[in-house]
């Protein structure tokens, strides 16, 4: 997790520059990107382990590089927001952010975030890095699904959040778990919200019946979800 490079996609030099001075002090390596346009061209460039993205972005607002993010990849996104509104924070995480902050911020709680995502990204692997369903393989260290329908290998991507769900699901089928469960050991730190759990199920299902399994994820009515067997 040391060692780690986060870009920073801020158009505020200061906001910016007090970033990068404290991820530095914890033993990261930082980038900074004033605008969106050259924030995906550092990200291209040098593949850092975790972006630091700003909403309000010339060029290219931070909606657009999280889109583009996602398409390319799963690299972990922590958003930075100016609006302390449910909606917003919501937004981020239904459009794959992993975590978001609202400013003005802690700057060291910025890097307590950003290690806590690094470390639910990076989780220690068990002696099998493999979980097998009856539909779907999870591969835990490339955090990546393999749907089987009809004996061909679909990979749909997923956020990291979708991936931790399907995983912890994957490793206790049929045991129903609470939302609560859900939330605190899947989602970002700091939230709170039983029905974001709901939305990132709903996501996940979609995935997962567009890759070709259906009735995997099973919602148990007033409680939570399992994972079923799946067709």
């Amino acid at each position: 997790m040391c060692n780690a490079l986060i870009l920073i996609a801020e158009d505020d030099a200061d906001i910016a520059a007090i970033l990068m001075a404290y991820l530095e002090k914890a033993g990261f390596r930082t980038l900074h990107a004033e605008n969106g346009t050259l924030a995906l061209a550092q990200y291209t460039r040098a593949h850092p382990q975790l972006v630091l993205l700003d909403i309000r972005m010339p060029e290219k607002d931070g909606w657009q590089v999280l889109a583009e993010l996602r398409r390319s990849g799963n690299t972990p996104v922590i958003m930075l927001t100016a609006n302390d509104d449910d909606i917003d924070k919501l937004s981020a995480l239904r459009f794959g952010a992993d975590d978001y902050v609202v400013k003005p911020f802690n700057p060291a709680e910025v890097v307590a975030r950003v290690q806590a995502v690094l470390r639910r990204v990076q989780p220690a692997l068990p002696a099998e890095d493999m979980i097998f369903s009856a539909s779907v393989d999870i591969s835990l260290l490339h955090h990546r699904a393999i749907v089987r329908p009809a004996n061909v290998n679909i990979a749909p991507r997923l956020t990291m959040t979708e991936f931790r769900l399907l995983a912890h699901l994957a490793r206790a089928p049929d045991r129903v778990f609470s939302r609560d469960e859900l939330l605190e050991a899947c989602l970002p730190e700091g939230e709170t919200l039983p029905r974001t759990v709901d939305s990132h199920i709903s996501k996940l299902r979609r995935k997962l019946e567009e890759a070709g399994t259906t009735g995997l994820l099973q919602n148990v009515r007033g409680f939570g979800y399992r994972l079923g067997s799946g067709t």
